[in-house]
């Protein structure tokens, strides 16, 4: 990592059963100890939760987005306040995006599920065109139009001041053909190059750049852009695209990239944090993870449980439980009786599911507190599995299975 110095990716300790792996990412504004979950701040903000409140939960890392913030309020003005740290009072490590999720995602006239999957809808389509340069785009706060190239990415994640920071590719969706995709992979990887250039031209050593693995469901497009990533001097990698129409697709694709990647380096996985999926990245040897799910769960009412729950209260099982159900009204049960969050130590069942029936915002930053400690002693649990050789025993604590 000698383009890197003061950035370290330590591995103590690899599975003696799977390529799963524990690890100290060190980056100038604290150490991540992986496998580790990354909570989406999108816009500099966790919604229904503190800085403070998500540090108190144990939170290592969070991400932030680059397309909503260079929209709105703009990266000028949060450089001019110290950057993004100082901006939203957060201390520890941060990761930005490059913003090309969002551009493409939008620009198809989607969400991110068909960028994952295969889904369709119908949300109004802002990206106008693509060529060599960047992506052109309209702003969907005023309509303005924008062109997003790849230094200027770059530029803009200065600008933010994360820690780890991403290129800018152009992520495809799940329905275009391989032509597409291969012509997409190839113009992502010149894209990546001069993301490198810039980045390497305004090195301030506080950050540490991420280049992303594209290729759709295609296994030979996934081993050319592995390459790709491995024979350029990227401090991480990070599993990008489409991964497929299901979940045994998508495992099939991460398994696949992982196995030609720079093993030295550590891994992100854009996007996917359900508890089985997280297992079965960690047992590839992935690092790092991110997703909305957690939070935007919670803001419906969902609170992440162990199958435990299911097994006490012979439920028909499930990552989560919704508190907005009847079955809740008269529960002064908390949400999980062994979990030390402030929302568990605090509220019981009855009075979270009052409070969604009341439209009381209080339900959601309750719930919000409660997924974040669940995510984060999700992933030190893992962490402690993989020390003792113990992953598979772990699992049963965590991913409700009919059979159990």
């Amino acid at each position: 990592m000698s383009h890197y110095p003061n950035f370290q990716f330590e591995i103590h300790k690899t599975s003696k059963n799977s390529k799963a792996r524990l690890g100290r990412l060190v980056t100038p504004r604290g150490i991540v100890e992986t496998p580790a979950f990354i909570f989406c701040a999108t816009k500099a903000a966790i919604k229904g939760a503190t800085p403070q409140q998500i540090d108190e939960a144990n939170t290592q890392i969070i991400l932030s987005n680059t397309y909503h913030l260079m929209l709105q309020p703009g990266g000028e003005i949060i450089e001019r306040q110290g950057g993004l740290h100082r901006f939203m009072g957060w201390n520890k490590p941060m990761l930005t995006d490059s913003g090309g999720f969002q551009i493409f995602s939008l620009g198809h006239g989607s969400v991110a599920s068909e960028i994952k999957g295969k889904r369709l809808t119908k949300r109004p389509k802002t990206l106008l065109k693509i060529t060599e340069e960047g992506a052109q785009f309209k702003s969907y706060i005023d309509g303005r139009m924008h062109l997003l190239t790849p230094e200027r990415s770059i530029q803009v994640q200065r600008q933010l001041g994360a820690d780890l920071i991403v290129v800018l590719d152009e992520c495809t969706p799940f329905h275009v053909d391989k032509i597409y995709t291969q012509r997409s992979m190839q113009l992502s990887h010149r894209w990546a190059l001069r993301s490198l250039a810039e980045f390497q031209r305004t090195d301030n050593q506080r950050q540490a750049l991420y280049g992303i693995i594209q290729g759709g469901v295609y296994d030979d497009l996934r081993k050319e852009s592995s390459q790709f990533v491995n024979d350029h001097s990227f401090f991480g990698h990070a599993v990008g695209g489409s991964l497929g129409a299901s979940k045994d697709q998508m495992h099939d694709i991460v398994a696949l990239t992982m196995s030609l990647l720079n093993p030295e380096r550590p891994v992100h996985l854009l996007g996917i944090g359900g508890v089985s999926d997280i297992f079965n990245g960690v047992r590839q040897g992935i690092d790092t993870f991110d997703c909305v799910h957690p939070t935007r769960l919670a803001r419906h009412g969902g609170a992440l449980v162990q199958p435990s729950f299911w097994h006490k209260n012979d439920g028909k099982g499930g990552e989560h439980i919704n508190l907005r159900n009847a079955h809740f009204r008269e529960d002064s049960k908390p949400i999980d009786e062994t979990c030390p969050c402030a929302t568990c130590k605090t509220f019981s069942r009855s009075y979270l599911h009052h409070l969604l029936k009341a439209q009381e915002i209080l339900a959601l930053q309750a719930i919000t507190i409660h997924n974040i400690a669940f995510m984060n002693r999700l992933l030190r649990a893992i962490r402690e599995a993989i020390s003792l050789d113990q992953l598979d025993e772990e699992e049963k604590n965590w991913v409700f299975k009919e059979s159990t």
